[in-house]
């Protein structure tokens, strides 16, 4: 008898329809040969620390830090959990051979292996991996099973990043509690729910620390048309009013006319945390909503595999891409332009090279019926941007201005689009502004010119069609001079703190460039709307409309801690990477326990004797050695710029 295991009952269920086996009973399916069982996610979790020893079973610094020599792993306390593993042990010692159906991804192997250990599995196990659930998919799955050896990385990988989990979270939670709680609260610590708490308080006290300055912009209308000095702002009114008296009264002279046209490609296909962001941003949804709603469409067949973390598509979906398209029959007006063509092959779509375990979020095909408004909203997207990467670049035309009073110099920008291509189908969203740390209103007058940068890209001018100039062209103009008020850096919202998780906190608006940068994200796609979730269950953040501020808890925590490895992101992405390259057979397991093991020792050390950490060297700069000072840690590097310092 061959035994399936599937990470939840639906799943069995399709899964099941498509071997034959129809005969339910309590905790599996049965027939064809086949017995279809199935998890609720996790059943096992890493043992608790006073499984390892009755010495860890209270808190006390003198306990730590808690290193168990071997982790295991039990059985969640739950009596429906305890009942099903029941049923799944039974099959598993009569089975001939298990087939491990597990979601396709680091967690589901994490999540089915761990059951396989607690049952002592002896028989062989063969993978079932695929990237959607319509029986086409699982046939075809069925066809290429593979040993499980193949996916070996893949668990070491997920074992890694649970092990990791475990030694920073239970040893700094309890070192920061006891050292820091007074009794009073248990202060959570974890590997990504810490640094990304630190990006929402560090911007959050840049906000409040901020000091509006004043300047003055000198504009002109000439033709119902403003145009602003190229000299940028002016850092006093005194400036500003001596530029103006020389140009009141005196003609505006156009002096120049330059069109360039530029071409902008269609927005590459959704990953998880792309589709996330563009939800929040359009329709309020948090991550975590997008997260339920997109698993949904998945295991009603509409949508590809959700939790990936890639905008490309393999090679061999390319053949399908056709016949795909032509079941969309909701966007038949869409689809209409590319049927009976031969669909353009993109290497911004497809690049086998950028395609791992899964590819880039796309409809299956399947038309959907009874969609509640979420999963409506949802599908929209995924469809519209799998439409829209098959059609011709949009084409514009940018046009900047020249004028010239006396000696000031003025300029302004349009664009108008010439060839919509992909504009029918999707409209682009405005840049947010939230993530910049430039003031709102300095990128209202600076007028930027699109065609001097490289991607020419057609939506960073503003779309408006100029009147038609000539050079040389004169007339009356109405000047003025406007005081203006810096202004700090947006709060994060769920859109851009997901933008900054996935490049470990820095502000990248080039979507290749941010491609480039995932391997060092903090947190994997999968988690970081739990990430969000857990920070606001533990009252560490709050929602004000759409933007995210901490509590005083939550400002209290980071405040406390002093260790750049527990709250930097750039640090948490490199461990992430490492994690990657686990999975891809370049890091050895045992490396990387090891340093973390050698880290959380390194952190409890330093909390208990903070002088210990006198003659390391610099965690910023790397080139000095730690000193102190008489009120901070600091680097024998200050007097040549290094900027790092800890508080007694």
């Amino acid at each position: 008898m061959i035994v399936c295991i599937a990470e939840k009952p639906s799943v069995a269920r399709d899964i099941a329809k498509v071997l034959g086996a129809t005969q339910a009973h309590e905790g599996y399916i049965e027939g064809n040969g086949y017995q279809v069982t199935w998890t609720f996610g996790h059943l096992c979790m890493l043992k608790e620390p006073h499984d390892y020893t009755d010495q860890w079973k209270a808190w006390a610094l003198t306990r730590l830090p808690m290193i168990p020599q071997r982790f295991g792993i039990k059985l969640i306390a739950d009596k429906g959990v305890e009942k099903q593993f029941k049923i799944i042990e039974s099959l598993f010692q009569k089975a001939d051979e298990i087939v491990n159906c597990g979601d396709a991804g680091q967690e589901g192997e994490l999540i089915q292996r761990w059951v396989m250990q607690k049952a002592q599995v002896k028989c062989p196990v063969k993978r079932l991996w695929i990237s959607s659930l319509t029986e086409e998919s699982i046939r075809e799955g069925f066809k290429t099973l593979k040993d499980q050896s193949e996916y070996q990385s893949l668990y070491e990988a997920g074992l890694s990043r649970a092990i990791g989990d475990w030694l920073l979270g239970m040893n700094a939670t309890r070192l920061y509690t006891l050292k820091y709680g007074h009794n009073r609260q248990i202060l959570s610590i974890g590997r990504v729910q810490t640094p990304t708490l630190a990006l929402i308080v560090n911007r959050y006290q840049e906000i409040q620390n901020f000091k509006p300055e004043a300047y003055w912009v000198l504009s002109t209308v000439y033709r119902d048309t403003t145009f602003t000095a190229t000299k940028g702002r002016y850092g006093s009114v005194e400036d500003g009013q001596k530029d103006l008296q020389s140009i009141i009264g005196k003609e505006f002279t156009v002096t120049d006319i330059d069109t360039k046209k530029g071409k902008e490609a269609p927005p590459r296909l959704y990953d998880l945390t792309s589709l996330q962001v563009e939800c929040n941003k359009k329709y309020n949804m948090s991550a975590e909503q997008t997260l339920q709603t997109i698993q949904s469409l998945y295991e009603k067949k509409y949508t590809t595999y959700p939790r990936v973390d890639t905008t490309y598509l393999s090679d061999d979906i390319y053949p399908k891409c056709p016949d795909i398209l032509a079941k969309l029959t909701n966007y038949a007006e869409l689809t209409a332009p590319l049927a009976g063509k031969k669909l353009p092959k993109s290497k911004k779509v497809f690049d086998n090279s950028k395609v791992t375990d899964h590819h880039a979020i796309i409809p299956t095909g399947v038309v959907p019926t009874s969609l509640s408004f979420a999963e409506q909203q949802v599908y929209d997207e995924v469809c519209r941007h799998f439409i829209a990467v098959f059609y011709p670049d949009c084409q514009f035309a940018t046009t900047t201005v020249l004028g010239k009073v006396e000696e000031v110099e003025f300029k302004t920008s349009g664009k108008q689009i010439l060839v919509p291509g992909w504009r029918e189908v999707i409209k682009p969203a405005k840049p947010d502004s939230s993530a910049s740390h430039r003031d709102a209103t300095s990128v209202a007058s600076e007028s930027p010119d699109p065609s001097a940068s490289p991607s020419g890209d057609a939506s960073s001018v503003e779309e408006k069609t100029l009147p038609i100039f000539k050079k040389g062209e004169h007339g009356p103009h109405k000047p003025q001079l406007t005081e203006k008020w810096t202004t700090p850096p947006k709060p994060y919202t769920e859109a851009t703190l997901l933008r900054a998780m996935e490049t470990a906190g820095k502000l990248v608006d080039d979507e290749a460039l941010r491609e480039l940068m995932k391997e060092n994200g903090i947190g994997r796609p999968s988690t970081r709307a739990a990430i969000i979730e857990t920070l606001f269950k533990r009252n560490y953040i709050k929602k004000n409309r759409k933007s995210l501020e901490p509590t005083p808890t939550g400002i209290e925590l980071i405040g406390l801690i002093h260790e750049d490895l527990l709250k930097s992101a750039e640090l948490t992405g490199i461990w992430e990477k490492k994690l990657r390259e686990i999975e891809q057979h370049k890091y050895d397991t045992q490396q990387f326990l090891g340093e973390l093991k050698q880290m959380v020792t390194e952190i409890v050390t330093t909390v208990m004797n903070p002088d210990s950490i006198i003659g390391k060297p610099c965690p910023v700069c790397g080139k000095g050695t730690i000193i102190k000072g008489r009120t901070a840690y600091g680097c024998s590097e200050w007097k040549n710029g290094c900027s790092w310092r800890r508080p007694f």
